[in-house]
């Protein structure tokens, strides 16, 4: 099961990264995180930014929304979204 918070219109979860993937995806749940595959090498932020890009498109918000709290170098981060509909993160928390 996901571990997750929902505070002031935003909610914070953690997330499992695999770097290198073949495509960019959610794919599940992994030890309390949500899992996902991104296409970017972990080289100069790349993977941060396809990681960035991809849950704004999933979440339904701006990239300016989806911020990395914690793990910037690290394949567990914290992730923090703000605004988005408590509808469309049930169901990406749910697959």
């Amino acid at each position: 099961m996901l571990d997750f918070s929902e505070k002031d219109n935003a909610v914070t979860f953690q997330i499992r990264v695999i770097p290198r993937s073949s495509r960019s995806e959610i794919v599940g749940e992994y030890d309390g995180a949500l899992k996902i595959k991104l296409n970017a090498p972990p080289v100069d932020g790349a993977a941060n930014a396809e990681l960035i890009k991809l849950l704004a498109k999933e979440f339904g918000v701006s990239k300016s929304q989806v911020e990395i709290l914690s793990g910037n170098t690290s394949k567990l981060k914290q992730i923090k979204v703000s605004g988005a509909d408590k509808n469309v993160w049930s169901d990406i928390f749910s697959r």
